[in-house]
């Protein structure tokens, strides 16, 4: 189960331009300060550091500790984090968990763990979010989270989404989850859109139809 936190911000907004401008800064402090050849340097990145906490406390109007936290978090050369998403059809209708951090519905998934592969990390997740047994039969896209109508958030990812075939299991809920329940793309309910939106399910749909249909991307 990996829904570490994103830095979600309001989800009526767009992504404002202060908000790309955080991403950078940080992820060229990040760099910077992974390949700094000297104290001198690593000051420096620190202070650029600084500065994108600043600016995203400003414009999100989160504690500035909380912002320092979340980067804290994040170390290392800067790169994409990676969530993976299944897509469990049946009947002509889609697995979906309802999330107890929101109440909302989204595909059963979460940020991907590392020493593990795409497809053994969807399946597990399927299983401890939902209750069902899954295997990984495609991989229908891989979207860049900011051009797909989610949410501002703090960290830039990528999202990885996998049709899956049912095996066996039965709904139950987790630590995260509160039920699991299959819908027809025509009666969606609530969704909690800094996982899944309605477009993203629906292409799912297009891609299980279609199961030729080259993988999406971007």
């Amino acid at each position: 189960m990996a829904h570490a936190a994103t830095g979600c911000f309001n989800p009526g907004m767009r992504d404002p331009t202060w908000l790309d401008w955080v991403r950078r800064l940080q992820a060229i402090a990040r760099t910077g300060d992974h390949y700094a050849a000297s104290e001198y340097d690593r000051l420096r990145y620190a202070e650029v550091l600084e500065i994108a906490a600043q600016m995203a406390a400003a414009g999100s109007g989160a504690p500035i500790e909380v912002i320092k936290d979340l980067f804290s978090s994040a170390d290392g050369y800067a790169t994409p984090l990676i969530d993976v998403r299944g897509a469990v059809i049946k009947d002509g209708r889609i697995l979906l968990v309802k999330e107890r951090s929101d109440g909302r519905w989204a595909l059963p998934g979460g940020w991907a763990d590392v020493g593990e592969s795409p497809s053994v990390g969807i399946e597990r997740e399927v299983r401890e979010e939902s209750g069902y047994e899954v295997r990984a039969v495609k991989l229908a896209a891989l979207f860049d989270r900011n051009r797909h109508g989610h949410p501002p958030a703090l960290f830039h990812a990528w999202r990885a989404f996998f049709l899956c075939e049912l095996l066996g299991g039965s709904a139950k809920p987790s630590l995260e989850t509160e039920a699991a329940e299959f819908f027809r793309p025509d009666e969606l309910p609530p969704l909690s859109t800094g996982r899944t939106t309605e477009s993203q399910i629906l292409h799912m749909f297009e891609h299980h139809q279609d199961p030729g249909r080259p993988t999406s991307f971007d």
